[in-house]
């Protein structure tokens, strides 16, 4: 992982996802953070998991 700091990307995701709207934007976003959920440490996992479930819900609504 180099140069992605896992702490920052969670958060830089974490509150862009009220703003996107787009299906593609939706998809990029959960993509990147199913990809870090997988390497990050299980003790950031418990924080991950709330937004993953946010971009999933907000994705199955998306209508574009």
């Amino acid at each position: 992982m180099s140069g992605i700091t896992p702490y920052r990307t969670l958060h830089d995701i974490a509150r862009a996802a009220p703003g996107l709207t787009r299906r593609a934007e939706i998809e990029a976003a959960l993509d990147e953070l199913e990809y870090l959920f997988e390497v990050i440490p299980p003790e950031l996992q418990e924080y991950a998991e709330p937004v993953i479930a946010s971009l999933r819900d907000k994705l199955a609504a998306a209508t574009d």
